[in-house]
């Protein structure tokens, strides 16, 4: 139960202290600062408490934003301020030198949660001020402004401006005109039975999931069902966000499970896939693999690139004003939108094509058009940073080496690179990728030329980490380490030639790649790369690498098959095990995606 106290008077036929109820507030009566710091007291320090003018008018959403978001430590409106424990102490302060400030006598209340506002702002503590738009929150000063402030208040339907609020306010074009315009009223659906954002997540998971089990049976029937439940799926997906900024129901595990449910759906639905097509006679695993490769590798672009520009100062570029001024024409932006393939466009794709073609045709579309989009979007991206005049941050360049995820070899090899300068991480880690997938596509299974390869890339890795990297294009460090760690494993598998090998190959790059997302969740959130000893243990990116091209060229390709598995299902669990329990714990940063879709 949170706490709020209504300073000042009680407003004759005023509504608020119901609609502080109705969103959970025990609600107290204070007519002075004293009493309100005793009042303050009384409140147990785990709770969230309120500061609340008697005298304020408006919408009971205005009210809910502005108290009740979880996200912030603080957060206020006119007339209102609301803190949760990890503030308490500051507004504790900040009562306390108001009811010294009255000498302990009953003086008016008028303006103390403005007052006390702008003492936990004075005191360092960052207050959250929720856009309101058309939602009135005012303190009148007379009848005649109350008066208006009502008239005000009802002119404006509150309900429909909290369901307009609950779609992101930047989504893709499928989104935004073919889910959206309904799965807000599902949302609200489920807000009134009371049913959770984790609860939607889970059951667009499982439906998922299900889709993949459809898929996997390699019947048109199946082929048919497993299109219609991903897009079903993908509706609960767009639920359970909205549902959560509808009611505000933001939670630190809620969001890592919405981050990481949506690859394991997709990543899940391409192995259905593959195994529908194996029952048909036709291995599609090294589409499957590869198309995960692809949107994996996309993804760590984006991630590289908003870290790596996010705070940087002087950040301006040409082509970022050119992009501005497209986006200032309407039907530019929606194409732009599209061509990238997000998450909507490209579930919309993989439902239609296969539900009416084969699982091939379905994965060939797929690889055609992220390798589209991903040229697309890189390319600008390069552009923007050889164009842009920026200084990069020593968050920044930590942010990019944690990404690159460099494990005890490089680590060791450190300290013979610290003097090298190295004028281009971005080329040294292109070429050190490019060496190691070119020596496992050219040599025959069993060769020891990839073994060599990796050898090469495992010197030149920490020269590429020589010095921050904070240059033009040190974002791309992570994603060429990730496509060539990917790339080596799809290749040796493909080249094994053993039935399984490639299967094995999608479960050790599935496993890899979820310890790649939690690493970017946990930045996103400030809470740091993951633990060291987890990083050593799975061996870095360069000792993954390395062990692969050493099992295959002593291992025969059945003995390789098994070993991928094993590999495959070690990382999972150390990954797996570590991550729930950070993502659990009370530490754990609430990260919500409310920017790019994916």
């Amino acid at each position: 139960m949170s706490t709020a106290i209504l300073t000042g008077q009680p407003v004759p036929g005023s509504s608020l202290e119901g609609d502080l109820r109705s969103l959970g507030f025990d609600v107290r009566l204070a007519s002075d600062a004293g009493e309100a710091e005793t009042l303050l007291a009384a409140v147990p320090a785990d709770q969230r408490v309120a500061v609340v003018d008697a005298r304020f008018v408006g919408h009971t959403h205005a009210l809910r934003l502005g108290l009740t978001d979880p996200r912030f430590a603080a957060s206020a409106l006119p007339g209102a301020i609301s803190v949760q424990p990890e503030a308490r102490r500051a507004l504790t302060r900040a009562v306390a030198r108001e009811s010294s400030a009255s000498g302990g006598l009953a003086v008016a209340t008028d303006h103390l949660a403005e007052r006390l506002t702008a003492a936990l702002d004075a005191d360092g503590v960052a207050v959250h001020h929720p856009e309101l738009g058309t939602l009135v929150a005012a303190v009148p000063s007379d009848p005649q402004e109350r008066n208006e402030a009502r008239q005000a208040v009802s002119a404006v339907d509150d309900e429909a401006v909290r369901l307009r609020s609950a779609v992101k306010a930047r989504d893709g074009f499928f989104t935004t005109y073919c889910i959206s315009p309904y799965s807000r009223y599902i949302a609200r659906w489920c807000a009134r039975r009371g049913l959770t954002p984790n609860q939607v997540t889970t059951a667009s998971l499982l439906t998922a999931l299900i889709a993949a089990g459809c898929a996997a049976t390699g019947t048109r029937v199946g082929f048919v069902g497993a299109g219609l439940l991903l897009l079903f799926s993908f509706v609960l997906d767009c639920t359970d966000g909205q549902l959560a900024r509808y009611s505000l129901q933001y939670s630190t595990l809620g969001a890592w499970l919405d981050a990481t449910f949506d690859r394991a759906k997709e990543y899940a639905y391409y192995a259905g896939l593959a195994l529908g097509a194996a029952r048909g006679g036709d291995d599609v695993w090294a589409l499957a693999l590869g198309a995960m490769i692809l949107q994996t590798c996309r993804h760590v672009v984006d991630f590289s690139f908003n870290e790596a520009n996010h705070d940087a100062t002087a950040n301006t570029s040409p082509t970022a004003a050119l992009s501005d001024k497209l986006d200032s024409v309407g039907w530019t932006v929606w194409v732009r939108r599209m061509i990238v393939l997000p998450i909507g466009e490209r579930w919309a794709m993989i439902a239609v094509l296969t539900a009416l073609t084969t699982p091939r045709i379905t994965f060939y579309a797929l690889l055609i058009g992220c390798a589209f989009a991903a040229t697309y979007t890189t390319a600008g991206r390069v552009l923007r940073s050889l164009t842009r005049k920026a200084r990069r941050t020593d968050r920044a360049a930590t942010a990019l080496a944690d990404l690159a995820d460099s494990g005890p070899l490089a680590e060791f090899l450190t300290r013979f690179t610290r003097g090298v300068l190295s004028r281009g991480p971005a080329y040294v880690a292109f070429v050190a990728g490019a060496l190691v997938v070119l020596g496992a596509a050219l040599a025959p299974y069993g060769s020891w030329w990839p073994v060599l390869g990796a050898v090469i890339y495992v010197l030149l890795s920490p020269v590429a980490l020589a010095r921050p990297l904070k240059g033009a294009l040190d974002w791309l460090v992570p994603p060429f380490f990730r496509a060539a760690e990917y790339l080596t494993v799809l290749v040796l598998a493909a080249k094994a030639d053993v039935n399984g090998a490639l299967p094995a190959a999608f479960g050790l790059v599935a496993a890899v790649a979820y310890h790649h997302y939690d690493t970017v969740y946990r930045i996103r959130g400030n809470a740091g790369a993951p633990p060291h000893w987890l990083v050593r243990a799975i061996g870095g990116h360069e000792g993954r690498t390395l062990l692969v091209t050493v099992l295959a060229a002593l291992l025969t390709a059945a003995q390789f098959k098994v070993a991928l598995t094993v590999l495959a299902v070690a990382v999972a669990l150390l990954v797996l095990i570590e991550s729930i329990r950070f993502w659990v714990s009370s530490g754990a940063p609430a990260v919500h995606d409310e920017g790019e879709p994916a």
